[in-house]
């Protein structure tokens, strides 16, 4: 089988893919020189070297990665593959209709238009995908604050968008996030119900009564873990509105650490302590059933006591 992408100069990349149908693991490099071609064995180091190799969608370069039954290895014969990098966000998952990343604290998730060459979650994708393919685009499913790292979604074609956000109560089957409040919560779990506006000055505020403009909201709570003076509390959404963990924090009693705009005294690790942790949907294409989970951040829990939380 032959796939083929486009590279830099739009001419197709010659990529060859290959099933290990056996009952057993193969060596990468000894799987190449069965199932590929007849190539000299340097010409297949040079291809581990460089990154022409992948093992089920991931870059490798070891000689003897186990090729296990069912895998697929694909050899790029004319340059390496473009391999995700960034510092402020992490690759977690991507196929031909999605990407999901770990965004960083203080990255934007698409530009405020006030300058045009913002670094954002948006536009470091962007050119990513162009370096695969450049007819390849990128479109924006949902958003993070600024001040809030963890799971997103991105889509890569208009029909793969339009599926998450014209559904999106029914495709989204489950977020989470972690974040560590001020104060010691007094109760285990808890709902908290309201509905949210937003001033003038864009800052959103909850009310007990429904009005013009308002929209309910609904966040559950349990506490994770008290140690001092501080609560990590996971929080999960039956709605999403701007803001409301943080509103509801607050609204709570127990304000998120770091959130001075919610009410916030004090912020000892420089940042808002909120992070999306875990995003559970249904694919807008193939209605697979996706689940991806990241770790509670270190600093999270080392003010509450740095100990260890399972799933």
């Amino acid at each position: 089988m032959a796939n083929y992408r486009r590279n830099f100069n739009n001419e197709p990349d010659r990529i060859l893919a290959r099933q290990n149908t056996s009952d057993q693991p193969e060596g990468l490099m000894e799987f190449v020189g069965h199932n590929f071609t007849d190539a000299p064995r340097n010409d297949i180091k040079k291809w581990l070297k460089f990154g022409h190799l992948m093992i089920n969608g991931v870059v490798t370069k070891q000689f003897n990665a186990p090729v296990e039954p069912g895998q697929w290895v694909e050899l790029n014969l004319t340059r390496p593959f473009v391999v995700f990098r960034n510092p402020r966000m992490q690759m977690v998952y991507e196929d031909d209709d999605i990407i999901v990343v770990n965004k960083g604290y203080g990255l934007l998730s698409v530009g405020t238009g006030n300058q045009k060459k913002e670094e954002t979650a948006y536009n470091i994708l962007k050119e990513y995908v162009k370096d695969v393919d450049p007819r390849q685009k990128i479109f924006v499913v949902h958003r993070l604050d600024r001040a809030t790292s963890g799971l997103m979604m991105f889509a890569k074609s208009p029909e793969a968008q339009e599926g998450m956000q014209h559904n999106w109560n029914n495709m989204v089957l489950e977020r989470r996030y972690v974040a560590v409040l001020e104060g010691i919560v007094r109760d285990d779990e808890g709902v908290i119900q309201s509905y949210l506006g937003e001033t003038s000055r864009y800052e959103v505020y909850s009310s007990a009564e429904p009005g013009e403009g308002l929209r309910r909201a609904t966040t559950r709570y349990k506490v994770l873990a008290r140690g001092h003076g501080y609560s990590l509390v996971e929080f999960s959404l039956d709605t999403g509105r701007k803001n409301q963990i943080r509103v509801h924090a607050k609204e709570l009693g127990h304000p998120i650490v770091g959130d001075r705009k919610y009410g916030a005294k004090a912020s000892p690790i420089n940042r808002l302590a909120l992070h999306a942790r875990t995003l559970r949907f249904a694919h807008p294409i193939s209605h697979r059933d996706m689940r991806f989970e990241t770790p509670v951040p270190t600093r999270f829990l080392k003010m509450v006591g740095g100990m260890k939380l399972s799933k």
